[in-house]
């Protein structure tokens, strides 16, 4: 808990110390606070010139960009709303939304929005930022996971190489982890530090939902068949083919990295983005490349939980807000952000640029994917991060590490996680 309460802190000094109050300035000229969680290089650099170029061709609303930070982004708006002073433009991500849309911290976008920007953006995207009647961000970036191969340990092996038109299924991803480990190497380095949301938007692909919504508008949880098979592939690589890394299963996607390169592992699940980190890390001569996550009864769906733009409800230029978000969404700038943080665009127009659709670096198996990709599934919930944190979490790691079974697995997913649910749906 003081750990907790120290991050919070420091987080609501740092936005206090790093940006002067928004509104109007004595001379009229009206000043926007915009809150970025770009920290790849390339990224920050992209926000940072487009906030300039947006600031010399409107001299009387000036944007200033502040810089945030994804490890305590949701602590430290909660902390800032409830203190009233809130960025005036936000940016986070659409499975963080919920509480702050249902608290009323955040402006109804629906009537500010321009024409262009709502059909540019297709509805199942629309789909993550809309709570109730209301739309309360826009989701403008979006990853799917994919896998990320050392291309000549597949090539010596002989596997078949998987493609978005012919995926792997998940019982022949297992079988392939199995044929290619052994010696004190692996076929797959699981990195599940934060299992919940790369176990439940992989589900989708086996036809997994896990969170049901009542005609009386309630969610509960129910662990069923299709919620089982990403979860029980992990396990049965970690304790039964000893194909998968047991060590990596605390770990992030950036620390298996030096194993990878290393040859430990020939293949390491992660976000789209990783490539960047990839490109900048692997040694000389080292091979890789980008394969679809494998499919199951949904084929290649996958959820994702988009990076999102939000007004403040407190915001007093709400209107200029918003005519920042459609310059800074413009295709042409929504490709410079995709291209800055290695991502995919959510905009139709944006998505069709022919940079995203090279073959090197693995951009078109990407682009391949992106129809695919579905709100994930604990999008609405109110109260998933607590579920998250406090049940599933904690389950997740100790079913994936064998120190308990599936059974349990689903006791406490199902039975912990409705009664912490219940206590946001009176």
């Amino acid at each position: 808990m003081r750990t907790r309460i120290l991050v919070t802190v420091l987080a609501v000094a740092l936005l206090l110390a790093g940006c002067s109050s928004g509104g109007t300035r004595d001379d009229g000229r009206i000043t926007l606070r915009f809150q970025s969680l770009a920290w790849q290089q390339e990224s920050v650099e992209a926000n940072r010139e487009l906030v300039e170029e947006w600031n010399a061709a409107h001299p009387d609303v000036r944007v200033e960009y502040v810089q945030g930070s994804w490890d305590s982004v949701h602590d430290q708006l909660l902390t800032s709303f409830e203190g009233g002073e809130a960025p005036d433009i936000i940016h986070d991500a659409s499975d963080d939304l919920a509480d702050f849309a249902y608290g009323g911290y955040l402006a109804d976008l629906t009537d500010l929005l321009p024409e262009r920007l709502k059909s540019e953006i297709p509805p199942r995207s629309w789909e993550t930022v809309t709570f109730g009647d209301g739309v309360y961000g826009v989701p403008f970036l979006q990853e799917p996971r994919v896998l990320i191969a050392n291309a000549t340990w597949l090539e010596k092996s002989g596997v078949r190489v998987p493609t978005p038109e012919h995926p792997w299924s998940w019982a022949e991803f297992r079988r392939i982890t199995k044929r290619l480990g052994g010696d004190g190497k692996y076929g797959v380095a699981w990195p599940l530090k934060e299992p919940v949301s790369a176990t439940l938007n992989l589900s989708l692909s086996a036809g997994g939902r896990l969170f049901h919504r009542g005609g009386d508008g309630k969610v509960t949880v129910r662990f069923e068949e299709g919620d089982e098979v990403v979860p029980r592939t992990v396990h049965e690589q970690v304790n039964t083919d000893r194909s998968a890394s047991p060590t990596t299963l605390g770990s992030g996607g950036s620390d298996t990295l030096p194993g990878f390169f290393a040859g430990t592992y020939a293949m390491v699940p992660l976000g789209f983005s990783y490539r960047q980190q990839i490109v900048q890390q692997a040694p000389k001569g080292f091979e890789w490349r980008v394969l679809p996550a494998p499919a199951g009864a949904g084929g290649l769906t996958q959820g994702v939980s988009p990076q999102t733009l939000s007004v403040a409800e407190d915001c007093p230029h709400k209107k200029e807000a918003a005519a920042f978000l459609d310059f800074l969404l413009q295709p042409r700038n929504m490709v410079r952000l995709a291209l800055g943080d290695w991502m995919l665009p959510t905009g139709r127009q944006a998505l069709a640029d022919p940079a995203l659709h090279t073959a090197e670096h693995g951009w078109a198996t990407g682009t391949a994917l992106a129809a695919r990709l579905r709100p994930a599934p604990a999008q609405t919930v109110r109260g998933y991060p607590e579920w998250k944190d406090k049940v599933a979490t904690p389950a997740l790691q100790e079913y994936y590490s064998g120190a308990i079974g599936l059974d349990e697995l689903r006791e406490r997913l199902e039975e912990d996680g409705n009664l912490v649910l219940a206590r946001y749906q009176r």
